[in-house]
C-alpha cells in the first residue's frame, strides 16, 4: 500500500535537544552563580531518560509523564552539577527547556514539504503539553500531535505504534516511522510500519556517538527532511 501517514520521532530527530540545553544552561549561568560543563550536563540528563522510562515499564514507578521524569532526573543530578542553589522557579524554568528545544535547520521546511502530500504527525515519548508547546514556539506545523502519553506506554512498546495508526485510521504499511534512532525504527518495523532513517550526526555533539543504521534495514535512508521529501515526493505518481 502507498504511504499516507508519516510518524516522526522528535527528540534528536526533529529538534536538537543537546544544543538547546547547552544554550539554556549558558543563559541560566549568565544570571545565577551556577557554573558547570553544560554539554556534560545535557548528556547526563539525557542518559537518565531510558532508565527512568524502564522503571515505569516495569512498574517500579507509576505512570509518569516525560516532564515528571525529566524533573526527577534533574533532581538526582542537581548536586553533581552545582544546581542545588537554584530557586524552585529557576529549576522549573530549566526543566521546561524540553518545551523550548530548537529544530534542526532542515526540519521545518522539510516537514512543510512532506505535509503537502502526507499526514505528518509527531510520535514521541514527550507528553502532549510538551510537544504542543515546543511545536508552537519552534513553528513546527504538525497535522496531529501524537504522544506516547495517549497510550499509557513508552516507545519502543508496540502499543505506541499500534495506537498511533489506530487513531489515524491507517494500515501499518500505510505509515512511515521517521527517526534518527535505530531502536525506534526496528520496533516500528516489527509492528509492520515502513521506516525512514534520518541520521543526526551532531545529536550528541561534535565528539559524541553516532547512530548506526537499523540492523533490519529501513525502507528509506535520508540525509535530512528535505532529502526525505525529495525521495518520497519523487516516488509519487503524477496527479
Amino acid at each position: 500500500m502507498a504511504i499516507r501517514v508519516l510518524l516522526c520521532d522528535v527528540f534528536g530527530t526533529v529538534v536538537d535537544w543537546r544544543g538547546s540545553i547547552v544554550r539554556a544552561g549558558e543563559s541560566l549561568a549568565a544570571r545565577t552563580p551556577v557554573t558547570t560543563d553544560w554539554g556534560r550536563f545535557a548528556d547526563r540528563w539525557r542518559a537518565g531518560y531510558g532508565p527512568a522510562m524502564n522503571r515505569v515499564r516495569t512498574d517500579e514507578l507509576p505512570w509518569m509523564t516525560i516532564d515528571s521524569l525529566h524533573r526527577m532526573i534533574l533532581e538526582e543530578i542537581a548536586d553533581e552539577h552545582g544546581l542545588a542553589g537554584l530557586t524552585e522557579a529557576e529549576m522549573g524554568w530549566l526543566n521546561r527547556v524540553w518545551h523550548r528545544l530548537d529544530p534542526w535547520g532542515d526540519s521545518i521546511g522539510g516537514i512543510e514539504r512532506l505535509r503537502s502530500r502526507f499526514v505528518v504527525a509527531s510520535l514521541s515519548n514527550g507528553n502532549v503539553a510538551l510537544l504542543t508547546n515546543m511545536a508552537k514556539r519552534a513553528g513546527i506545523h504538525w497535522d496531529c500531535v501524537l504522544s506516547a502519553e495517549l497510550f499509557g506506554a513508552y516507545k519502543p512498546d508496540p502499543e505506541v505504534y499500534r495506537g498511533a495508526i489506530r487513531l489515524l485510521d491507517c494500515a501499518p504499511d500505510e505509515a512511515l516511522m521517521v527517526a534518527a534512532h535505530p531502536g525506534d525504527l526496528e520496533a516500528a518495523r516489527q509492528v509492520g510500519l515502513k521506516t525512514a532513517f534520518v541520521p543526526r550526526p551532531l545529536e550528541h555533539g561534535v565528539d559524541g556517538k553516532r547512530e548506526s543504521p537499523p540492523e533490519g534495514g529501513s525502507t528509506y535512508t535520508a540525509n535530512d527532511f528535505h532529502d526525505l521529501a525529495d525521495q518520497l515526493l519523487g516516488d509519487l505518481p503524477e496527479e
